[in-house]
C-alpha cells in the first residue's frame, strides 16, 4: 500500500521549523525579543492582513523558540530550565544620567600626585594571634594599642597619667578629624552646586528680562537653540474705544499715582504736609514784605523796649 500521497498531505500541513528569509532575524534571547528588519510583502499584506501578520508572528515566535532551544539546559526541581545570556539590544534609559560628584580634597590631591586608590581589606593578619582579625570595630586592630597588658610610658609623664585611656583618646581624635574632613568636602560641594544653581537661575532671570523688553515682549525675537518658551508673559491691549467714564477713570488714576508719589518724595526730603513751610508762614507774618524787613521791625521794636525800660529805672 503506497502511503507517500498521505505523508506528503500530512506533512503540508505543518511548516519547516527552520525559519529562512532574505534577512536573517535578529534574535535578542536575553530580552525575548525578535526584530524582523524584511520590508513589508504588499501584495500579501493587501490581499489577506491577518493571514500575513500571523505568519510574520509564527516566524518570529519559532526563531525564538529555536535560539532558547539552543542554550544549555540544567535539570531543577521544577524541570529543566535555560539560563538567559546578556541581553545585546541597547534600550534607552529612563532616567538621565546622574550627576558626576564633586571630588573631594584628597581626590584631587591624589589625582595632581598621581596616587592610585587601594581598596583596604577588612581583614588583616595578626602575628601574636595567627589569625585574622578586624582591621576595624569590634576586636580590631586599630584598638591593638589600648588592650595590650603592658605599656610605655615616658618618664616625665604625669603620675595620673593612663596610657589606656590616652590611646582611646588618640584612636577617638582620629576618628572626629575623618569625619570633620567629611563633612568638609560634603559642604564644598553643596556650596559649588549651589553657586551653579544661583548663577544659572540669575542667567534664566536676565534672559527673561531681555526678552520681555520689546514692545511685543519677545514674540518676534530671534531664538536660540534650546531655548524654552515662557509662561505667563502676554501684553494686554486696552480697547481702542472707550467710554467717557472708564477714560475719566484711567486719567484720575494715573494723577493719583502721581501725586502719591510726590507725597512720597516730599516726605522722605522731610518737606511734607506735616512739617512747617518756614517761608510762607513769614510772608503771612510779615504781610508779604519778607523776612528781611520782618527783621528790621522786629529790631527796631527790641530798641524801643529797652529805651524804655532805662528810663523808668532813672
Amino acid at each position: 500500500m503506497d502511503v507517500s500521497n498521505l505523508l506528503a498531505a500530512q506533512t503540508s500541513k505543518f511548516q519547516s521549523v527552520a525559519v529562512e528569509k532574505d534577512t536573517p532575524l535578529d534574535v535578542d534571547a536575553g530580552f525575548l525579543t525578535v526584530t524582523d528588519l524584511n520590508p513589508i510583502d504588499e501584495e500579501s499584506y493587501r490581499s489577506n492582513l491577518e493571514d500575513y501578520l500571523k505568519s510574520t508572528a509564527r516566524d518570529g515566535i519559532q526563531a525564538l523558540v529555536a535560539a532558547l532551544y539552543a542554550l544549555p539546559i540544567e535539570s531543577s526541581v521544577d524541570g529543566p530550565f535555560a539560563k538567559l545570556p546578556p541581553p545585546t539590544t541597547q534600550l534607552p534609559r529612563a532616567k538621565p544620567l546622574p550627576k558626576p560628584k564633586q571630588p573631594t580634597k584628597w581626590e584631587r590631591f591624589a589625582a595632581a600626585k598621581g596616587i592610585q586608590k587601594k581598596r583596604r581589606d577588612k581583614k588583616v593578619w595578626d602575628e601574636e594571634k595567627q589569625a585574622w582579625v578586624n582591621r576595624w570595630g569590634r576586636d580590631g586592630k586599630n584598638k591593638e594599642t589600648e588592650d595590650q597588658w603592658i605599656h610605655e610610658v615616658k618618664a616625665n609623664a604625669d603620675v595620673d597619667f593612663d596610657p589606656v585611656q590616652a590611646a582611646r583618646n588618640e584612636r577617638k581624635s582620629r576618628v572626629a578629624k575623618n569625619e570633620r574632613q567629611r563633612l568638609q568636602n560634603l559642604a564644598r560641594a553643596q556650596a559649588a552646586q549651589s553657586e551653579k544653581e544661583k548663577r544659572k537661575a540669575e542667567l534664566d532671570q536676565t534672559l527673561a528680562a531681555t526678552r520681555t523688553s520689546t514692545a511685543s515682549m519677545g514674540k518676534f525675537d530671534k531664538k536660540l537653540e534650546g531655548d524654552k518658551k515662557m509662561r505667563g508673559v502676554k501684553r494686554k491691549f486696552d480697547p481702542t474705544e472707550i467710554s467717557a467714564e472708564k477714560e475719566k477713570e484711567a486719567s484720575l488714576a494715573v494723577l493719583s499715582q502721581l501725586d502719591g508719589d510726590a507725597k512720597r518724595a516730599k516726605i522722605a526730603k522731610g518737606t511734607g504736609d506735616d512739617v512747617v513751610n518756614v517761608r510762607k508762614a513769614i510772608r503771612a507774618v510779615s504781610k508779604g514784605k519778607g523776612g528781611v524787613a520782618l527783621g528790621r521791625e522786629l529790631s527796631k521794636s527790641s530798641k524801643k523796649d529797652s529805651g524804655k525800660g532805662k528810663r523808668g529805672k532813672r
